[in-house]
C-alpha cells in the first residue's frame, strides 16, 4: 500500500469519527476506485498511479460540471465542486507560474 493510500485511509478514519458523511462518502468512493484497479490488474497501486486515479476523478468532475451548467443544475454543480475539494487535498499541489 502507497503512502498516498495509507493517508486516505487516515482521513476516511478521521472523517468517521468527525460524523463527516458526505466527506466520508467521497472518501469511500476514492478509495473503492483504487482497489478496484488493484484487482482487476493485480497489482499494488504506488503513489504515482495513486496520483493518476485521482486526476482521472477531478476530471470527470470537471466534465460533469460543465454539462451541469449548460443544463442549469447548480444544486450539482456545487455537489461536485465540493467533491474535487476533497479530491484535490490528496494531489500534489500543482507548480505556479
Amino acid at each position: 500500500m502507497s503512502d498516498l493510500q495509507k493517508q486516505i485511509q487516515g482521513s476516511a478514519i478521521t472523517a468517521m469519527k468527525a460524523g463527516e458523511k458526505e466527506r466520508l462518502a467521497i472518501i469511500r468512493l476514492m478509495t473503492s476506485s483504487m482497489k478496484q484497479i488493484e484487482v482487476d490488474e493485480r497489482i499494488e497501486l504506488d503513489d504515482a498511479r495513486v496520483i493518476a486515479i485521482l486526476d482521472k476523478m477531478v476530471k470527470q468532475r470537471r466534465e460533469s460540471i460543465s454539462q451541469f451548467k449548460t443544463a442549469g443544475r447548480d444544486d450539482l454543480i456545487e455537489q461536485e465542486s465540493f467533491e474535487i475539494d476533497i479530491i484535490q487535498e490528496f494531489l500534489p499541489q500543482a507548480l505556479s507560474e
